[in-house]
């Protein structure tokens, strides 16, 4: 009955995604739109729900130290395993290699992990420890070489003919990776809910408003993309199956050797890392793409396929943790 009722609130999911497909098929909505939609939900719609949802949680309650710091020990390793991957398969250019990472290592949490977690332990709290570490520090990361990566810095700096180029360039990533409204609204929510400061109800309202649109806004985009492109299982490359075999099966059982094995993570918390380890590549892979202009059909690819394998794998995890 698990698995049936994690079906059934995935629904909603198959939904959003599925009529942008069809809208963007049927050429209703152009598939050139899914770039604004990805937009919207980039730097405006998902920051929104990250400040809501931490500045409205009991952190102290929430962050088993041992556990995330195992989780974190498990992404390390999962990180060198997918660069050195990807670099072996000739991937040279940064950029490239960091959004292969995200793909292998970060997971669908908000709009996945919530509803399997809800059905199975009738609360989603264990997910936003690995949230807050996927978007303070993984995020930061992907970001900050995204950024350095980007075309038209490389041709300021020519421009510019600075002489230290390079380290300019970093100076700007890692403001850029700071600044960005998706670690800003983090790091805000942390900070507000340590000091304990009062945010009025109508602007949490607000911010619970606009961010429940992430996840169908998000979904809708993917699909727009996907729809105008086609997808073809058949056409599934190597490096496609590898990735998700990757992240769907090695990265879960990584978790719970790490976790369970090296830092004494036992009983539901161990169920918690090596369910959230599980689930599959984020939607903000495709966000990210398609804001960075790098691998769109690759990564729009993976959130699909990886969402599809981890949903028939998913009554197996269930069965594990119970």
């Amino acid at each position: 009955m698990g698995a049936v009722a994690t079906l059934e609130k995935l629904l909603p999911v198959l939904l959003a995604f599925g009529c942008g497909a069809v809208l963007a098929k049927r050429k209703v909505v152009p598939a050139e739109a899914s770039k604004a939609f990805a937009d919207y939900a980039f730097l405006f719609a998902v920051p929104c729900y990250l400040f809501g949802n931490i500045y409205a949680s009991d952190l102290g309650a929430l962050f088993n130290w041992r556990a995330l710091s195992g989780y974190a020990a498990t992404a390390a390793l999962a990180v060198l395993a997918v660069g050195l991957a990807a670099r072996a398969r000739g991937v040279r250019e940064p950029r490239g290699v960091a959004l292969r990472i995200m793909a292998g290592v970060q997971v669908n949490t908000a709009y996945f992990a919530v509803p399997v977690f809800i059905t199975v332990f009738g609360t989603a709290a264990p997910i936003f420890p690995v949230l807050l570490f996927q978007v303070c520090v993984l995020s930061l990361v992907v970001i900050a070489i995204m950024e350095l990566g980007r075309a038209d810095d490389l041709a300021d700096d020519l421009a510019d003919g600075a002489a230290h180029g390079t380290g300019a360039r970093l100076v700007r990533a890692v403001g850029a990776s700071l600044t960005t409204p998706l670690v800003l609204a983090c790091n805000a929510g942390i900070l507000l809910n340590l000091l304990s400061l009062h945010v009025p109800k109508v602007v949490l309202d607000g911010f619970s408003f606009v961010g429940d649109s992430a996840s169908p806004v998000a979904l809708f985009a993917l699909g727009l993309h996907l729809g105008g492109l086609g997808l073809d299982i058949r056409g599934t490359t190597r490096e496609e199956i590898a990735l998700i075999a990757f992240k769907c099966l090695a990265f879960p059982l990584l978790a719970w050797a790490v976790c369970g094995g090296l830092f004494g993570v036992h009983g539901d918390w161990l169920k918690y890392l090596v369910l959230i380890a599980a689930m599959p590549t984020p939607q903000n892979l495709f966000i990210f793409a398609q804001r960075y202009d790098i691998g769109v059909d690759l990564s729009a690819a993976l959130v699909i396929k990886s969402s599809v394998a981890a949903l028939l794998l998913l009554p197996l995890w269930i069965q594990w943790a119970a």
